[in-house]
């Protein structure tokens, strides 16, 4: 039996050789849901769910829900006990990973690769930028800075100037550079008027 804890370190190393560049952020607040994983691809964001043999389906619904309103793709991570039923819980679009126990490892396996998500809500996808971050967009697109609207207001009017394509790619670029040891730092200029 494989627990959350035995499959996420040999899932990040499996996602790293099946895509190359990623960026892994674990256990983002998606809404009312926690997911599991957040993968930064070049140009996407992508949700994994883990639900390994001692997991059930109880939240499952929810969390489809709010992985669909913030990420461009989704997997769901299946052990052994949930992979001839899996698909049944997630929608046609969303990829489904499997996994099981080989001479005592983790080894995975794409079921089914992920489609496009047809449901995602760019503002709350953007959402997940910091106000540093939406200023940097702002400047690559020679935007105002708009310093005394809110944090909805900016998403907004970036959502009218750039093609989703560009920023896609914007977003992804903010969020592999993010550095969480300097955040604060650039929080506090931010506020100061120097960021």
């Amino acid at each position: 039996m494989l627990y959350d804890r035995d499959i996420r370190e040999p899932l990040f190393e499996f996602l790293e050789e099946y895509y190359g560049k990623v960026r892994i952020i674990e256990e983002k607040r998606l809404g009312r849901s926690r997911a599991d994983v957040v993968m930064i691809l070049p140009h996407a964001v992508c949700g994994l769910e883990i639900k390994s043999d001692a997991d059930t389906y109880a939240r499952l619904k929810r969390q489809v829900k709010d992985y669909n309103q913030y990420c461009d793709y989704n997997f769901i991570v299946a052990g052994t006990t949930h992979a001839h039923h899996v698909a049944e819980h997630v929608p046609e679009w969303w990829g489904i990973i499997t996994v099981e126990l080989e001479q005592g490892k983790p080894d995975f396996y794409v079921l089914r690769k992920p489609g496009e998500n047809p449901k995602v809500d760019w503002k709350k996808k953007m959402s997940l930028l910091w106000r540093p971050e939406l200023v940097h967009i702002q400047e690559l697109n020679q935007m105002p800075r708009y310093r005394e609207k809110s944090k909805q207001f900016v998403i907004e009017k970036i959502l009218l100037k750039v093609p989703r394509e560009k920023l896609s790619f914007q977003i992804s670029q903010e969020l592999f550079e993010r550095d969480y040891t300097q955040i604060e730092e650039q929080i506090r200029a931010y506020r100061r008027g120097g960021g």
